[in-house]
């Protein structure tokens, strides 16, 4: 297949890393027993931010951080085989997710891709701190997730990149 110029920085920034690539044979279990459930946001470095290392901790984004059905089933696989012991659920200051309704999302998409968007449940956050306490408590109450499993809430500051512990 040929390469995409779309995509030729990226390929060439790919093989400079591949250069002294120190992971290959790694077993990718969380060598720190940490997973980190956060934004999608790119101004969030969540290894960086806890002084972690790459095969540190498993990463699970997505809009907002939250705590769904998918980030789950990866946190019932990441604490029975890849080592994690410890869930940080990880929000942040100024996060679009939390800054406007469900409606006013729905009508920005729709803005953008000329598309009615009303159909499509994008998942809004009212309050963070709420929400942080309700994904600390489904990681807590799972059935397939061991009790020794520690959960924590935690609001990211993108201004000043300090963590909050919320619960």
């Amino acid at each position: 297949m040929a390469e995409n110029s779309d995509f030729a920085d990226l390929l060439d920034a790919n093989r400079a890393y591949a250069q002294d690539f120190a992971l290959g044979g790694f077993d990718g279990v969380a060598r720190a027993g940490v997973a980190i459930v956060t934004c999608m946001d790119s101004r969030i470095d969540p290894l960086r931010m806890v002084g972690l290392s790459a095969g540190d901790a498993k990463i699970l984004r997505n809009p907002g951080g939250r705590v769904t059905d998918q980030v789950l089933v990866a946190l019932v696989l990441g604490t029975h085989l890849l080592n994690v012991d410890r869930v940080l659920v990880i929000e942040h200051t100024r996060c679009a997710m939390a800054s406007a309704s469900e409606q006013e999302l729905q009508g920005r998409i729709g803005a953008s891709s000329g598309t009615d968007a009303t159909w499509m449940s994008l998942g809004a956050i009212t309050d963070q701190r709420a929400e942080l306490a309700e994904s600390v408590h489904k990681i807590a109450s799972h059935p397939l997730i061991p009790d020794t499993v520690k959960a924590g809430g935690f609001l990211y500051d993108v201004d000043t990149g300090l963590l909050e512990h919320v619960v």
